[in-house]
């Protein structure tokens, strides 16, 4: 058997201390195989935010590969992030995009993140030609029979929504993935839990979204995913701070737009702009 801790969105500079300190006490107590981590470490990139995750990651001392996402982008320097946008996460640089290789299982990385889009909405998903080619590469070179998960920041889809896409290049991303037969698509983004089948022309595949373990909840408590696969099956738990039973933190699709629920009279945020910050949730 093999046991991942799949988390994302822990947002540093409005972490939850709490929960992270509770992740933490059960990667020591535990020891699953490894921990993904699917992007947003920080706030707004800055670099002190950056200094706690390396500091903290780095702490986990086990097997971690960790995606971007779009949070982690210089936003108020715009050279830094033309030019150098991952300078500050130089602690834990070996550990980007890492593609990770256990017994019968391989963890492969799909960047959806971009510098800059066609679009002004830049806080969304992106996945490049030049992005998927590499990943499917990868996911090519491995030996026959090996379970693939691949891990994202954006979901590559929505389900079940009439929202535009999350994520341009989504959908041909998914296909190329689900023609190789990829156990599980693993993303963050959207604070919330989900398991969802996704039909594709290649046939179905696996979405699975881990929440956070910020203070910038939106329905459920923190919470992350324990996957286990056993001769090839993928089973996932959602483990939290309040033990709500798994299907409880689970959403039933993808939502349209993962910004959290605009308060009354709350002022609405340029198009493109990093996401409001939520009061703290103790």
């Amino acid at each position: 058997m093999t046991r991942l801790f799949h988390i994302s969105d822990l947002h540093f500079g409005l972490e939850d201390r709490a929960a992270l300190d509770w992740f933490k006490g059960l990667v020591r107590r535990e020891q699953p195989d490894a921990v993904l981590i699917t992007g947003d470490l920080t706030m707004r990139a800055r670099t002190r935010e950056f200094a706690a995750a390396c500091d903290w990651i780095g702490a986990l001392d086990m097997p971690v590969t960790v995606e971007v996402g779009n949070h982690d982008l210089p936003y108020f320097n715009p050279i830094a992030r033309f030019f150098y946008p991952y300078r500050r996460i130089r602690g834990i640089e070996r550990l980007v995009e890492r593609e990770l290789d256990l017994p019968g299982v391989a963890v492969v990385p799909l960047k959806t993140t971009a510098r800059a889009q066609w679009r002004l909405d830049w806080s969304k998903g992106w996945v490049t030609k030049k992005a998927l080619a590499r990943t499917v590469a990868a996911i090519d070179a491995l030996p026959a029979g090996t379970t693939v998960l691949v891990t994202a920041h954006h979901p590559l889809v929505e389900a079940g929504t009439r929202g535009r896409a999350l994520t341009r290049g989504g959908a041909r991303a998914l296909q190329a993935l689900a023609e190789r037969r990829v156990a599980g698509v693993l993303t963050g983004h959207v604070h919330d839990a989900f398991d969802l089948v996704q039909s594709t022309p290649a046939g179905p595949i696996r979405m699975i979204g881990a929440g956070t373990l910020s203070q910038r909840i939106r329905s459920t408590p923190p919470s992350f995913n324990e996957l286990r696969l056993v001769d090839g099956a993928l089973s996932v738990r959602v483990r939290n701070v309040e033990k709500v039973p798994t299907p409880d933190m689970q959403i039933a699709d993808v939502p349209s737009d993962a910004l959290p629920p605009r308060a009354p009279g709350e002022p609405v945020a340029p198009v493109g702009a990093v996401p409001p910050v939520d009061p703290p949730v103790h």
